[in-house]
């Protein structure tokens, strides 16, 4: 698909953008909104740790980016054992790659075309005294409210999840680094509830002692809610940001992308990395 690039929403008022403004620090920065486009698992996972770096390093502005999977996934907190939470055998048989990002939190299932994914990346001013758990709701404040706008009853429940009156819509993860941050959230527009207790060991017996597990949640996927296919969600979202928020759209460098594959190379899609912990 070729994205467009979206304008401000009209039915989002300048006035409501003030109003915003003042209560919310995303609203102090100047964002580039990157849409997406297919990467492989690992490139992905990768190019979170690449961006990030370049934002402390001064090469990059603060970001939002909307990823776009080349395939099926199943994506590891980063303090989770593989063998806990992920049966390999029906990955396999299913054609699921696996992987592991550099934030925490629980195994995260996404399929092209039916996974809503982002990023931010931004200094820890963003979320400046808050508490660890408070900071989950302000940068997934302004999604939530999007939505609503769209017509599904979004909500945000503690510590991390995006949720509707029949459960959870997303859910999303941390990383920090140098007073810097990234927060990672996946929403599922479509999914096959079925996949999730087949591929993710929810609730199974511990192979280690070690380790985050996953939480046994309900899935409400958004298209329950909203008669809007994934990629027009996905440009409503990156419209209502650029209505919020200062910010233009932005696009990857050859360096960035060409870093992210390196990176991928020599630790995303290494054994090492994916099974890290006994």
């Amino acid at each position: 698909m070729t994205w467009g690039r979206p304008e401000r929403p009209p039915h989002f008022s300048a006035e409501r953008a003030d109003a915003g403004r003042r209560e919310d620090h995303l609203a102090e920065l100047g964002w580039e909104i990157v849409m997406p486009f297919p990467m492989r698992t690992h490139a992905q996972l990768a190019l979170e740790e690449v961006l990030l770096d370049r934002l402390i390093d001064g090469l990059r502005g603060p970001t939002l980016r909307f990823w776009e999977w080349a395939e099926p996934s199943l994506v590891l907190g980063s303090h989770q054992v593989l063998a806990n939470e992920v049966d390999l055998e029906a990955a396999r048989k299913q054609r699921f790659k696996v992987g592991r990002r550099m934030s925490g939190g629980g195994t995260m299932l996404v399929e092209p075309g039916r996974s809503i994914t982002y990023s931010l990346y931004a200094p820890e001013s963003v979320v400046r005294g808050l508490s660890f758990v408070e900071s989950f709701a302000a940068l997934d404040g302004w999604v939530v409210e999007c939505l609503r706008e769209l017509g599904a009853p979004a909500a945000h429940r503690p510590i991390n999840d995006i949720v509707s009156p029949e459960g959870k819509m997303g859910g999303a993860a941390q990383a920090r680094r140098r007073r810097f941050l990234v927060h990672h959230t996946v929403i599922a527009h479509e999914i096959d509830p079925e996949l999730v207790p087949r591929l993710i060991r929810i609730g199974r017996e511990r192979v280690s002692p070690r380790g985050v597990r996953s939480a046994e949640k309900t899935v409400s996927p958004l298209s329950r809610w909203l008669n809007l296919g994934r990629d027009q969600v996905v440009e409503a979202l990156a419209a209502c940001f650029l209505g919020r928020y200062p910010a233009h759209f932005d696009t990857l460098s050859a360096e960035e992308l060409a870093s992210a594959h390196r990176l991928a190379a020599t630790k995303y899609s290494r054994r090492e990395w994916i099974d890290r912990f006994p």
